[in-house]
């Protein structure tokens, strides 16, 4: 009796099997075979499924319709939800003279750390920037220059970070003053080092706003989305 010459694993080739004396006439050679016919496919779907997902992530973020021709910056739909009556409040605007593109308001704290940092990427990016350390003078009500801040600026951006909360926390800033900012549409909230759900527990009525966080992104690519933003 023929015996197999790969008794142990099968024949890994139909000519292997072929010339063998004890399976060339098996015609059920099928079961022989190690190693799947269709890993071919099986990358093809894993690529396929792989470009579906990249394909899904992408259709998440878009241009804004502010954007230029050449921009490559996207943001989320929350994002174009949040800024567009924005952006519209700065076109309407447009025609006013010696805006600053920018109000920054801040916490006292941070005016030499994470305040400072924004102020200079934002002006790194053609930005011009209301900033308390340049052009407020120290002792005045915070609300008071955010308001005149306001009127002299295209947009107002408040950073807000744990020193800001407890500042916010210790002077009680009324909610129907946060409203009549808020009303505007001309403030965008800056999460840095904090979260919306943490603001909301010290002003529901500014933590309803959504803004941009540095948590989701760089304060570079912040600044470069208020600098598209801001641009008339």
């Amino acid at each position: 009796m023929s015996r197999c010459t790969a008794p142990r694993y099968g024949h890994r080739t139909a000519s292997g099997a072929a010339a063998c004396p004890a399976c060339s006439s098996r015609s059920r050679y099928r079961s022989y075979d190690y190693y799947p016919s269709n890993s071919t496919s099986s990358t093809s779907n894993i690529s396929s499924h792989n470009s579906s997902n990249a394909g899904s992530r992408q259709s998440r973020s878009s241009k804004a319709r502010w954007s230029g021709a050449g921009s490559t910056i996207l943001y989320t739909p929350d994002e174009i939800r949040t800024l567009t009556p924005i952006r519209e409040n700065i076109e309407s605007r447009a025609a006013l003279p010696d805006l600053r593109d920018v109000f920054l308001c801040h916490a006292w704290d941070d005016r030499k750390g994470a305040a400072k940092e924004l102020h200079d990427v934002l002006e790194s990016c053609g930005v011009t920037v209301w900033f308390s350390e340049k052009d407020v003078a120290l002792g005045l009500p915070l609300l008071r220059e955010i308001d005149k801040g306001l009127v002299k600026s295209r947009v107002g951006i408040v950073l807000v970070t744990p020193a800001f909360l407890k500042r916010v926390q210790g002077e009680g800033i009324a909610d129907k003053e946060l409203s009549a900012l808020l009303a505007r549409n001309l403030l965008v909230p800056i999460m840095h080092n904090t979260t919306f759900e943490e603001l909301r527990e010290v002003s529901p009525l500014l933590g309803s706003r959504s803004g941009l966080s540095t948590r989701e992104e760089s304060m570079l690519d912040i600044a470069a989305k208020l600098s598209e933003l801001v641009e008339v």
